[in-house]
């Protein structure tokens, strides 16, 4: 029997698996490694692939969840409650927009921001993220719609409060 390499096309798979994984943990170094990480796993297991199953995305998909989750447990957990913001000199000019848009994504719940990073961050369609989480195509792209809804109103600009309006009293 003639195998499928899982690893034909490795650029796209490369680019495909970091963007998904700078989806949950953020881009830089803490994607790259993680990213390695599911390449390693991935060339160890490699016998496992099963072209009958799935796309060789999907099976690299499952790996990089195990890997994230296995890194976001080892994550130490802040207990002030300061997030330290990078430098905003460096970046380009949507840099705002890009760390507004990080922030709203972590603070949607696990699930949503699962959804999101299969779907913009891997790429992968409604079926395909169906098939990874056990659910109809119609499912999941009522997941990523909600899931689009909710991180619109994290992005909504908070309403700020009107000033108090003080009077004085007439004089008689």
């Amino acid at each position: 029997m003639l195998r499928r390499d899982p690893f034909a096309n490795t650029d796209r798979l490369i680019r495909r698996i970091y963007s998904y994984v700078a989806y949950r943990i953020g881009d830089g170094a803490d994607a790259e490694d993680v990213t390695s990480a599911v390449f390693e796993r991935a060339l160890q297991y490699r016998d496992s692939y099963d072209a009958r199953r799935g796309e060789p995305i999907s099976w690299l998909i499952g790996i990089a969840r195990r890997e994230i989750n296995s890194f976001l447990a080892s994550r130490p957990v802040l207990t002030t409650g300061h997030v330290e913001q990078p430098d905003l000199h460096d970046r380009t000019a949507n840099a705002d927009a890009r760390l507004d848009l990080a922030a709203a994504l972590r603070r949607l719940d696990e699930r949503d921001q699962e959804v999101l990073a299969l779907r913009y961050g891997s790429d992968l369609t409604a079926r395909e993220i169906g098939a990874l989480l056990g659910k109809k195509p119609n499912a999941v792209e009522v997941m990523i719609h909600r899931a689009l809804e909710r991180l619109r109103r994290e992005l909504e600009p908070a309403e700020t409060p009107q000033a108090p309006v003080f009077r004085t009293a007439a004089a008689p």
